[in-house]
């Protein structure tokens, strides 16, 4: 009995490669970025189209690709940087596998344009769905233009999985980063739907993560390096007070390669270690340099993880080398701005001696010559009394009168404490009594609500009130991070966020409920947090009332006054959902004397 197995068409195995090739937009980003910095260009310049769904265009000044190099391009196993076995132990390339360009024919409708130095002339190829190949002669300038469009057009079902525009273009914009992080050679120009986003000349390691994360991060970067016939390690780590509780900001490289491993990341952790508080993930962009037969980078379809030879060697000069940079430069600085120069020692009184102080005395002073005595004598009971009598002047009459007014309200103020109805437990809950039942009620999550209510009827409404700043604020974010935030500037402005109008980076006013010492890091947490949302079933507008409301609470540990107490309940229970916080956690926990009784009864 035979015919069972059958060997599949070529197209049909390449739509299986594909699903471990490309996932998604931002995977056939990344493979045609590592081909544009294999072919030795100098410049490249991206085009995306609906966050990557709809079109991908790389263009590069490289050396190109010959006419009869072209065909075989878009073949499975078919790559001219690998020659035999040997090299896979000694990879230098981004790609070496031959199954990119095959793997986006099958799924896409692919054109590729190119020209070496030596040809006269360009050559166009034509691909779609690996069925239809066309190839012909065109006016093109050296190097070569990929362009991919519409990612799984022929696979409806995969094409379903797709999330939405910003989704998309925020993991495009994280492929794109973790490039032009390793290679600051290149320059790069990013489009997005005829928006320029990036646009990065050549520069130095550390100017390259000013350009893409902000003009913050120059003095938050801690410079780290360390050579050893191991590994050579360089790169910087950021500041503890720069730690988040999303990752995100971790990114290593090995041989101007990105990777993941948790593994390397624990020993950054364990540098850090007493300097950030559990839970939140430091910031770092540390290279790696290994000896490429010592490591092994095919052991995933996206080059992502790679294996050691001495994992552990690694892991322990990684920690002593960060551990090392944080003790040294993590110290005040020499030139201290806020330091007043007059409490500085002159040079000149170095070669000095000390001059010892002189006691001079009175000789002609005698105490019993009361002639000589130059003091008043006081006052008496009686001229006091009659120095500070009212008498029958109306402004110390009024004064009397305010005095009066004085004590008798702070003994209000006793008779209130007295007889308050709710107090602090911990500096974190409030407990308060409600029939026969005792409420005690987190603090932090009953305000998280009430600001969320009250920023959800601003933005539906729009009649939040705004202060103007006298000094307007620099939020020093990114260029994709301004994209994000220019994308809620109605709903920020609802809210009481006045912007430039030219940049977004500029804060002109802030709502009344946000101190402006607060109004940076509210609008930097924001963005941060909406970064690192892949994909919610809420609407923009709520979830970032959520975020909101978060940064914008009271925070456990704060100390609370009877009134401020008291107005924080009266607040609560005039919310629609005060049982609840935004992200639905309890707000209000109830102990009724029934179950008190049973406590007591045990």
């Amino acid at each position: 009995m035979g015919g069972i197995i059958k060997r599949l068409e070529a197209h049909v195995a390449n739509q299986i490669a594909a699903g471990e090739v490309v996932q998604r937009p931002s995977s056939a980003l990344k493979e045609l970025l590592e081909n544009a910095v294999d072919s030795g260009a100098s410049r490249i310049e991206v085009f995306l189209g609906d966050g990557g769904k709809q079109l991908i265009k790389v263009v590069d000044n490289g050396q190109g690709i010959d006419r009869d190099d072209l065909p075989l391009s878009i073949e499975r196993h078919a790559t001219s940087k690998l020659t035999s076995a040997d090299d896979l132990f000694r990879i230098q390339t981004k790609g070496f596998r031959g199954e990119a360009l095959a793997s986006i024919a099958s799924i896409a409708q692919l054109r590729i344009q190119s020209k070496t130095v030596e040809a006269e002339e360009g050559y166009v190829l034509t691909a779609q769905g690996s069925h239809s190949v066309e190839l012909h002669p065109i006016s093109s300038p050296q190097g070569t233009i990929v362009t991919v469009q519409h990612l799984f057009y022929n696979i409806p079902a995969r094409r379903q999985f797709l999330k939405s525009t910003t989704v998309e273009l925020k993991h495009c914009l994280d492929e794109f980063h973790r490039l032009v992080l390793v290679h600051p050679e290149i320059s790069f120009v990013l489009h997005h739907n005829s928006e320029v986003l990036f646009q990065l000349p050549q520069a130095p390691i550390k100017q390259r993560i000013i350009q893409v994360f902000g003009s913050k991060y120059a003095e938050k970067s801690v410079p780290i390096s360390e050579q050893t016939p191991l590994v050579g390690i360089s790169g910087f780590v950021l500041k503890p007070d720069m730690a988040k509780k999303s990752r995100g900001m971790q990114y290593f490289f090995v041989n101007d390669r990105f990777i993941k491993s948790g593994f390397l990341h624990h020993a950054v952790l364990q540098a850090f270690e007493g300097l950030v508080n559990p839970g939140l993930h430091p910031g770092y962009f540390i290279y790696l340099q290994v000896d490429p037969a010592r490591l092994d980078v095919n052991i995933h379809p996206t080059k992502t993880e790679v294996k050691f030879d001495d994992e552990q060697g690694i892991y322990a000069i990684l920690r002593s080398a960060v551990k090392h940079s944080l003790g040294q430069f993590q110290v005040a600085p020499i030139l201290d701005f806020d330091k007043d120069p007059n409490l500085d020692t002159p040079y000149a009184y170095q070669s000095k001696n000390p001059v010892y102080p002189k006691i001079e005395v009175d000789r002609n002073f005698n105490p019993f010559n009361e002639q000589t005595t130059t003091y008043k004598s006081k006052p008496s009971q009686t001229q006091w009394e009659t120095l500070y009598s009212i008498g029958d002047d109306p402004h110390r009459q009024t004064m009397a009168h305010f005095e009066s007014q004085q004590t008798s309200l702070e003994g209000w103020e006793q008779e209130t404490q007295t007889a308050f109805t709710s107090f602090q437990w911990e500096k974190k809950y409030i407990v308060t009594k409600h029939q026969s039942a005792l409420l005690v009620i987190h603090q932090s999550r009953a305000h998280q609500r009430i600001v969320y209510e009250r920023l959800l009827a601003q933005m539906t409404m729009e009649k939040a009130g705004s202060q103007t700043l006298l000094f307007p604020l620099t939020l020093g974010l990114s260029i994709a991070q301004q994209s994000i935030l220019a994308s809620m500037r109605g709903d920020l402005h609802a809210i009481g966020f006045e912007f430039e109008e030219h940049s977004i980076d500029h804060v002109l006013g802030i709502p009344i409920d946000v101190l402006p010492q607060d109004a940076a890091q509210v609008l930097i947490q924001l963005v941060d947090d909406l970064e690192s949302i892949e994909h919610t079933s809420f609407s923009t507008v709520d979830r970032m009332a959520q975020l909101m409301s978060k940064t914008m609470a009271i925070n456990t540990g704060k100390f609370l006054t009877v009134e401020e107490q008291l107005g924080l309940i009266n607040d609560l229970f005039s919310c629609k959902e005060p049982e609840f916080s935004p992200d639905r956690k309890p707000v209000i926990v109830s102990i009724t004397a029934e179950e008190l009784l049973k406590k007591f009864s045990l």
